[in-house]
């Protein structure tokens, strides 16, 4: 009997599940110069020294004891010398990992590496390219008490500063190829920052599309499968656990305002087989402490202005994680309903505070479009809704079938807050699709030929008063100032207002 328990010991190890994660430090230099460094962080300037890089590593080191990952992938870490000296900084705060790694790519800013509870049986880098700007892959593999599980670790090319999408499919590339080579039995997680949404064949920006829309994370690493389709797919095709959330909550990175889910675990079919290590179904979160944030709700990156550090803040992103056990997965029957996509209309939007799934409106008239923003119509009876700040690849006067994933409500106006076009469906008149003011009117509406007098942000028309805000302060006129307003947003703002957006949209008449 004591040789049958001993035999079981290690499997009963296991079957504690434990948590990977990943995390992007967000520039984790020392204050040794090496002569590629990004310029903010030259030992010497820009208050970058031994104090702050002590600052900074504590920082980090905060983070990570709290996140309490058993293996953890890290991006933006300058070189071998910083990563031990957050190792040795772990340890002094009793967080210590046994076992990491890290690439070697020469002459690179920033490598990626890894921490790990659990022994390192080898590792090597994956070379994308020669180039010193492209980073290494790294891969890892690891003895989680008995059984092998290989990471690959990640930190594909940013979209800013030519960030075209080309580069990115070279990070994807190398990757499939790699894994195409393992055993089919092989099992492993991807994660890392891959500076890739996990719709990125919705989310490319047309700056970036050089590849004809084709992208490296949907496309070429295959994560356009849902969990119930994983389950039964073939090598090289992946999941990525972003899907595992709600629509509103599926962001770990904010860019001015604008949220973005470029952290990623992803994961093969062998994850969900029922053998060996499977993911531990709806564990995947994004690690929120409350000190990660500031007082106004944005993320809490390092500190750096006017051209100094100021010893302050953490990362410009979240940490994301998940559970992994020798247990077989277990499919949720109700999630698939819960998180899929469904059709509605803009009435529906008006009826809910958040998205759980994502909602697909057909038909979807652009009634006025100014800059990235724009009020949409199903039909000339129905409501309106306002795009805020995700109408850039939309025309006026034309219809879409749109996929909708975000909806707040600022100050009583309803807005969608992130969309993506399925289908243009051809041009449209629109002239029916707007009104003349009156009383009855709705919020998210477009007004036009309507004639009144300005005076003390109200128009006066015919009697009535209706607020009146332009949006470029340079284009207020006088007051008792004849207006023609050819086109308005019936907008809201603590009440109904008429907003004006560009110059173009009104007259003067007389003063």
């Amino acid at each position: 009997m004591r040789y049958f328990i001993l035999f079981l010991y290690p499997y009963f190890l296991l079957a504690t599940p434990f948590k990977v994660a990943t995390y992007n430090v967000e520039n984790l230099f020392d204050e040794t110069f090496q002569g590629s460094e990004y310029k903010e962080y030259i030992p010497g300037k820009h208050n970058w020294n031994k104090r702050m890089v002590e600052i900074k590593l504590n920082h980090v080191a905060e983070v990570i004891c709290d996140l309490d990952a058993d293996i953890l992938g890290l991006q933006e870490i300058e070189n071998e010398n910083i990563f031990k000296r957050l190792i040795t900084r772990l340890e002094k705060v009793g967080c210590a990992y046994k076992y990491s790694a890290i690439t070697h790519k020469k002459n690179a800013s920033i490598q990626v590496a890894l921490l790990s509870r659990y022994p390192i049986m080898k590792h090597h880098d994956i070379q994308v390219s020669y180039s010193p700007r492209v980073r290494n892959i790294l891969e890892v593999e690891l003895n989680v008490k008995g059984t092998l599980l290989t990471l690959f670790v990640n930190h594909w090319k940013s979209k800013a500063y030519k960030g075209y999408e080309s580069k990115r499919i070279k990070y994807a590339k190398a990757l499939q190829s790699r894994i195409a080579k393992l055993s089919p039995s092989k099992e492993y997680i991807i994660l890392g920052d891959f500076n890739s949404d996990y719709n990125a064949y919705l989310t490319l920006d047309t700056k970036n599309n050089d590849t004809q829309g084709k992208t490296g994370f949907s496309d070429i690493l295959r994560t356009k499968i849902d969990e119930h389709e994983i389950v039964k797919a073939q090598q090289g095709k992946h999941y990525t656990l972003w899907k595992e959330l709600a629509v509103e909550e599926r962001w770990s990175h904010k860019f001015y305002g604008k949220k973005s889910s470029l952290d990623q675990i992803v994961l093969p079919q062998k994850m969900f087989d029922g053998k060996g290590i499977d993911y531990v179904n709806n564990t995947f979160k994004v690690f929120k402490a409350a000190y990660l944030f500031t007082k106004r709700g944005y993320i809490n990156r390092w500190r750096y202005k006017n051209g100094k550090h100021k010893a302050k803040g953490y990362s410009d992103h979240l940490p994301v994680f998940a559970y992994f056990d020798s247990k077989p997965y277990k499919k949720d029957k109700n999630k698939h309903s819960l998180h899929g996509m469904e059709t509605k209309n803009i009435e529906y939007l008006y009826s809910i505070e958040s998205l759980k799934k994502q909602v697909k409106l057909e038909d979807v008239v652009v009634v006025l479009k100014r800059g990235h923003s724009a009020v949409v119509k199903q039909k000339v009876s129905g409501r309106g809704v306002y795009l805020y700040g995700c109408a850039g690849k939309l025309k006026e006067g034309y219809k879409y079938d749109l996929l909708v994933d975000g909806i707040k409500t600022y100050k009583g106006l309803k807005e969608i807050t992130s969309a993506y076009k399925l289908k243009e469906k051809g041009s449209v008149d629109i002239s029916a699709y707007c009104h003349t003011l009156h009383e009855n009117l709705e919020q998210n509406e477009v007004v036009k030929d309507t004639i009144g007098v300005y005076d003390k942000r109200i128009l006066r028309v015919e009697g009535r008063e209706f607020p009146l805000y332009f949006k470029k302060k340079k284009l207020i006129p006088e007051n008792n100032t004849k207006l023609k307003i050819h086109y308005a947003h019936l907008g809201y703002y603590k009440k109904l207002q008429l907003v004006i957006y560009s110059k173009k949209d009104f007259e003067i008449m007389e003063r």
